[in-house]
């Protein structure tokens, strides 16, 4: 058993299998599964694992940064910051990518772009996720690549660089707060204001 959760690889493996048990024993039928579902599930895996590390960089990694003595920093800039941004800017790509498919899928797609009635909660929640996905590659990636030195940059401009990525890490957070409200508002609270 300790060989699953000695790897990462074998206990999600494990998970997945878990998953089909708890369905069969269930009575489901996986030969039914329904895309719309199976997307609208891995949309919210992926976006749990998003949000989840920008909740770390934010209420963990970078309050904690101050408290680490500067000898063990290396650790951090060298290998868990790389390996949390690797993961944090793929699940951002797969969070979008997925949600794109659902709404194509459910149809919805055009009337929540442009927030018509009674898609307006949703689609104001996937515009929001869009420009923090863009953030996340286009601001927060660069200026991370020089703050952690994966590609050169004077200190001065290291200092900026990682500052910067903090500013727009933290404007993640706080959009990450209605993003996920109006997500959830627009399928299980149909009498919402947001959503008429």
């Amino acid at each position: 058993m300790s060989s699953i959760f000695t790897s990462l690889g074998r206990t999600v493996l494990a998970g997945f299998v878990l998953l089909i048990l708890i369905l069969l024993a269930l009575g489901a039928n996986l030969t039914s599964v329904e895309l719309p579902f199976l997307f609208r599930w891995i949309h919210v895996m992926v976006g749990i694992m998003w949000v989840g590390l920008l909740w770390y960089f934010n209420f963990v990694q970078i309050p904690s940064m101050a408290k680490i003595p500067d000898e063990q920093k290396p650790a951090i800039a060298k290998v868990i910051a790389p390996t949390a941004l690797f993961w944090f800017r793929w699940s951002a790509l797969f969070t979008v990518v997925s949600g794109l498919i659902l709404a194509v899928l459910n149809g919805y797609a055009h009337q929540a772009f442009t927030l018509q009635p009674p898609f307006r909660a949703i689609g104001l929640g996937m515009w929001i996720a869009l420009y923090m996905a863009f953030n996340v590659w286009f601001i927060i990636w660069p200026n991370q690549k020089r703050a952690l030195g994966i590609v050169p940059a004077e200190p001065e401009v290291k200092a900026k660089s990682a500052r910067l990525a903090m500013l727009v890490s933290r404007f993640n957070t706080m959009l990450s707060i209605p993003m996920l409200f109006l997500m959830v508002a627009q399928s299980h609270n149909v009498t919402w204001f947001a959503i008429v």
